[in-house]
């Protein structure tokens, strides 16, 4: 059976088509608010990876509608254009790319980073972990250049044997790190995502875009 047949037999497949949703997709950010109340007191956010737009319809009408909402779009491909949120079209592997995001955010940094981007599936675990794991350092590298303290950052992740060093990676950087798997993501999926709240480097990290994310010294 096709993948198209199988999305069709999906409920959250049919309830997004019937509220207007880009992709089913929109359905997890939505649970994952729910159990970890994301969306308080943001007005400015950036979705990585953003196409097709599910995400970025949520954050849209989540925060903004608000007027003083801002939302800051990512991804390779264009996407429809969606109010109150400002698209850029690039790679966040780039540096060209990380550096144009962040020029939105100088001087007024932004509440919460989401990220729900994933590699082209190899079927290859270990490969599909490795670049998804490198992808979600890229986003967590641009999410150090503009998060505010206390700022959030939720990613996409491959659980795999190699998870609990990205973990230990994340905890650096928040107090709180957390996997969650929301009821709309397939049990069949090996995703889930790390919800990390309360974003606080370590003293005397600075952000470089040009250097690795980790070093030694703030292990």
């Amino acid at each position: 059976m096709g993948r198209t047949s199988k999305d069709k037999r999906d409920v959250y497949y049919r309830l997004a088509k019937e509220n207007g949703w880009r992709a089913r997709s929109a359905f997890k950010l939505l649970q994952l608010d729910e159990e970890f109340h994301l969306f308080q007191g943001v007005t400015r956010a950036v979705d990585l990876c953003a196409a097709p737009g599910s995400w970025s319809q949520v954050l849209s009408q989540k925060i903004g509608g608000q007027g003083s909402g801002h939302v800051v779009a990512v991804d390779l491909q264009a996407m429809a254009p969606l109010p109150g949120v400002l698209q850029i079209q690039g790679d966040i592997t780039q540096l060209s790319t990380a550096k144009e995001i962040i020029q939105h955010f100088e001087g007024c940094p932004a509440d919460l980073v989401v990220c729900d981007g994933a590699p082209d599936v190899t079927g290859l675990h270990d490969v599909d972990e490795y670049m998804q794991a490198q992808l979600l350092l890229a986003a967590l590298n641009i999410a150090t250049h503009v998060l505010k303290p206390g700022g959030c950052f939720v990613a996409k992740i491959f659980r795999g044997r190699d998870v609990t060093l990205i973990y230990s990676q994340l905890r650096v950087f928040f107090s709180s790190v957390l996997c969650a798997k929301p009821r709309s993501s397939r049990n069949s999926s090996i995703e889930a995502f790390a919800v990390c709240q309360g974003y606080d480097p370590p003293e005397g990290f600075l952000p470089d875009l040009t250097k690795p994310l980790l070093d030694h010294s703030y292990d």
